[in-house]
């Protein structure tokens, strides 16, 4: 039978990292500036995919290029990094401001692409795929992750995220990543 082990942990991991992330209050702002669920969902998933495919990569690189003992607490360091990261709240500053003119479908792929470089979801992505084979389930659960977090507010708006317990949300994540951290010192990577 199938293990979908990584899909699942890539899944929820990531779901829980982008409540309350800069990428979500993008996806307000986009839905809220062009008012077309449809465009601003298909870019997200585009941008999602091409980043996190990379980051994913990235990341299956890694382990061939340190040594298993390296990885492990390169890895449980990252993770524990990635869970204090997580309580702190995002915000974006002047965004809307800085959101191109173009097309709805257009301005969400550059802007989620960009926003997603070096955000905590990429780097949880990349440290995701030390961990867990296979990489399409990593990549897949990722990106399910991202799409569950940001596709209600987008067509929900602003009634939805202003009704979310953020705080709860990033102590959640924080905690998933604290696990993974102690998992990965404690089992290693593979």
């Amino acid at each position: 039978m199938l293990s979908l082990h990584a899909l699942l942990v890539s899944t929820g991991t990531v779901t829980l990292a982008e409540i309350g992330d800069k990428t979500q209050l993008l996806a307000l702002l986009l839905a809220a500036r062009y008012r077309k669920p449809w465009p601003i969902a298909l870019g997200i998933l585009v941008a999602t995919l091409v980043n996190h495919a990379i980051s994913a990569w990235l990341g299956a690189e890694l382990t061939e290029w340190l040594s298993p003992e390296v990885l492990r607490w390169v890895v449980a360091a990252s993770f524990l990094a990635v869970a204090v990261w997580t309580l702190k709240p995002d915000t974006l500053e002047d965004e809307a401001d800085n959101l191109p003119a173009h097309g709805a479908f257009l301005a969400t792929t550059v802007a989620f692409f960009l926003a997603e470089i070096g955000d905590k979801t990429q780097v949880a992505t990349v440290l995701l795929a030390t961990r867990y084979d296979p990489l399409w389930q990593v990549i897949a659960g990722t990106t399910i992750g991202m799409l569950l977090a940001n596709l209600p507010v987008v067509w929900l708006g602003h009634r939805f995220a202003d009704r979310l317990p953020l705080k709860l949300a990033r102590s959640l994540a924080a905690a998933v990543f604290l696990a993974l951290a102690v998992w990965v010192a404690v089992r290693g990577v593979g």
